[in-house]
Order: structure tokens, then sequence, then C-alpha cells
């Protein structure tokens, strides 16, 4: 088993990807960097942005709110509440032509999943391009009310008795996340792994959309789960559970979501695709700001947009973090990110980890030429491009952020992904 570096895809790769490639490289090359007309107006003023409620789509609703997308000649941007990450996926495939979306707030390795055809009807490939990231940190992983006693934290061993136990019992713990090789799946096992317990052999992982998390807990559809806010902090307000680990434990400035569109969309209108990533930046620096965050939580906690109490959002988006164990955080670091530390940037190094843990669970093959996938996916040009153009001069110097570490010791080189699967002991893959 070996993940191929080089560029030269295996003949494996070749004949899971060659559709996909063909697709992305006619894209690709359309506009390099910099190709966007200074001063031209935007080819459309209209695009449809899907979103799922958490903290985490802030801004793009955020940029639809405060006239982010109207100051950028974006004057007919909808914005949609998706019911899941499941509905993102097909609303995308169906494009706004067929009454779906051009773009979503979108769990970061999703695009992949679909630009390769892994998780579309019938194994189609639709080409995505991934245009900026959302945000960085504050998932959490929470535990039911039944493990009280156990104030389960970072180590997850503390529930492998317990569930060992249910699953000799012929009732198998089960563990939700939000969509199979999204972000909450990937953090979700790779904390139970690091724990000793094996998320695939161990437990039941079950997905369950993100709104619906607190609900199903309380009626006892399962043990624990992995989501954004403002649900665990509504599972905590609600005497159901606690957190046990904010993900920024895991992976300290880890990235989170993407905002990603169509790559065909992309390809026909670069202006305006130029246009909506500036007001999504001046949206994240908005959200980024202390002084908003009481408004971002009356904001986004609308009927219109989440429908949760602005208690439920506001002090974990302050980094106020009451964990329900007795733990509680006045100034936790590990708030939500939008702009600070290169929030926005997307690293290509990032996405090579979402898509070699991918690799380790069997979402993707072990065959997968990991760097030519994040090469045609990645659109960091067009990010670079739109914030010289805004303004910004804080630009990252690297396409990748270099050796990152885990909490358990683990460290990936996104230039010998080899060496960090071959580190790990809880895999799918030999």
């Amino acid at each position: 088993m070996s993940i191929n570096l080089t560029g030269k895809p295996s003949r494996r790769s070749i004949l899971k990807t060659t559709a996909a490639t063909a697709l992305f490289g006619a894209i690709k090359t359309a506009f390099p960097s910099g190709a966007f007309a200074q001063g031209a107006g935007p080819e459309t003023t209209k695009a449809v942005l899907g979103f799922i409620a958490l903290t985490d789509s802030s801004p793009l609703i955020i940029a639809k709110e405060k006239g982010f997308f109207d100051k950028h000649g974006m004057t007919e941007v909808d914005v949609v509440k998706q019911a899941s990450w499941g509905t993102t996926r097909d609303n995308l495939v169906l494009g706004s032509a067929g009454s779906g979306i051009d773009g979503a707030h979108i769990l970061t390795p999703m695009p992949y999943l679909i630009s390769a055809g892994k998780v579309t009807q019938n194994g189609q490939p639709l080409p995505m391009s991934i245009l900026a990231r959302l945000n960085l940190d504050a998932q959490a992983i929470s535990v039911g009310s039944a493990y009280a006693d156990l104030k389960v934290g970072l180590d997850a061993g503390k529930l492998k008795e317990a569930f060992a136990k249910k699953k000799a019992d012929g009732a198998p713990a089960k563990v939700a996340m939000t969509f199979p090789g999204g972000t909450h799946d990937l953090w979700l096992r790779y904390w139970l792994a690091a724990g000793g317990i094996d998320p695939d052999s161990d437990v039941e992982t079950i997905v369950v959309p993100p709104p619906q998390m607190v609900a199903n807990m309380k009626v006892g559809t399962m043990d624990c789960f992995c989501v954004g806010e403002p649900w665990n902090a509504q599972l905590v307000n609600q005497g159901i559970g606690y957190t046990a680990v904010n993900t920024a434990e895991i992976w300290n400035k880890h990235p989170e979501k993407s905002f990603a569109m169509r790559s065909d969309w992309v390809e026909k209108n670069p202006i305006a695709t130029r246009a909506l990533l500036m007001a999504v930046m001046e949206a994240q620096q908005w959200c980024e700001d202390m002084a908003n965050k009481e408004e971002l939580a009356e904001i986004v906690g609308k009927r219109a947009w989440f429908n949760v109490p602005p208690k439920d959002l506001v002090g974990r988006l302050k980094g106020e973090y009451d964990y329900g164990t007795g733990r509680v955080e006045a100034k936790s670091p590990h708030l939500m990110k939008f702009w600070q530390d290169h929030a926005s940037y997307p690293f290509q190094s990032h996405d090579s980890w979402f898509l070699t843990e991918d690799i380790r669970w069997g979402k993707f093959e072990p065959g997968t030429d990991v760097k030519a996938l994040v090469a045609k996916v990645n659109r960091e040009d067009l990010w670079r491009d739109a914030a010289k153009t805004l303004g910004v001069t804080d630009l990252p110097a690297s396409t990748s952020r270099g050796v990152e570490t885990f909490f358990d010791g683990k460290t990936f080189d996104p230039e010998n992904p080899q060496a960090y699967l071959e580190s790990l002991s809880i895999k799918r893959i030999a």
C-alpha cells in the first residue's frame, strides 16, 4: 500500500479518477490565477449558496445580512438552508439550473468525495472547487448523561469498557457524525481510535444531521456525537449530556468548513467568483471581531437561519466554554476562528490530511494521487487573487502550513503522508 505523491498517477488511480481528471483539466486551465479583468463587473449577479445550521456557516449569512454580497455586485445571492449534508450534495449535483445550488458552506472533504464520484449517484464525478476555508476549530464531541460519572475528556479510552459491555450485551454503543468521510466523522474516528476504540467494529457509527443531534440524544438514539455548534452547547444547556472535547484540543487550529462551488460555475463566472470570495472574506473579518459576537448570535439565531436561542450561540462564540462537567473556561483559546491565524486561506496541506484520513478509513483507495487531486480541487490561487484585490496584505507564504501535531503525539507531514498512516494502529488499510 502506498500513496502516490509524485504527480504521476498509479494505474489504479487512473482507472478511478480519469473522468474527474478530464473535467478538471479543462476547468483549471480555463482561467489561471490573476485572470480576472480588473474593474469589470461580474458575469452574473446571481448565485444560490447552501448552508447547514452550524455556527461556521456565519460568513455566508453575514455576507447576505450585512450587504457584503451587494457591495461587490452580487445583488441576487440566495443563501438557502439545507436539511443535511446529503441534501447539500444532491443540490450541488442539480445546480441552480435544476433548482439546486451553485455552492455551499461545506465539510472540507466533501468537495473531494463529490469530485471523485465517491458519494454521488452512479459514481458520477462532479468537479468542485474549494475557494476558501470558512473557519478553524470549535467543533466538539459530546457524550450522553449516562456516562456522566466517567467525565470523559481527551482520553476516549474511558469509554472502552462501557462500550465493550454494550457490545457484549448485543446493543453496541451508537456514535453519531454528520456525513461519512466528513470532518465530524474524522474527528470522532481519530478520537475514538486514539483511545483504543475501533469506530467500525467496537461501536456502531451512524449519520445524523446537525440540527437533529440534540433531539436524538434526548431520546437515547446515540451515546455520543461529533458536530459543530450550537448543538454541543445546547446539549449542555438542556442538561442532556456534556462536552468531552473541543476538536481544537485534538488538533489545535485545525481547518474545518470550506466555501466551495461547482467548478463549471466558477469557470463560467470568474469575476463573479472573485466578488463572492471578497464578500465572504469581509464577512469573515466581521465575524472575527469580538465586538460583533452578540449581534452575530442574534442574527444567525433567527428563525430564518438557525432558529435557536442566541444564548446557545454567544458563549462559545466568545470562547466561554461550560463543558457540563464542572469544567468551565472563560476565555478558551479554542474558540471558532473566522479570520485570524489565516483561517480563511485554504491550505493545500490541510486538504492532504483530510484525503489521507479518508484513505485510512477506506473512503479513498490507497493508490489515490493525493497531491494531484488537491491541486485540482483546492483553488487557493483564486483566494489569493481575491484577497489581493480586497487589499489583504497578510498572505500565507506557502500552500503548506508544514508538519501538524495531534494531541496523541502523532504528526502529519504533508510531504510524507505514508509515514503518518504507518504510525496509526487502527485503520482500514494494510
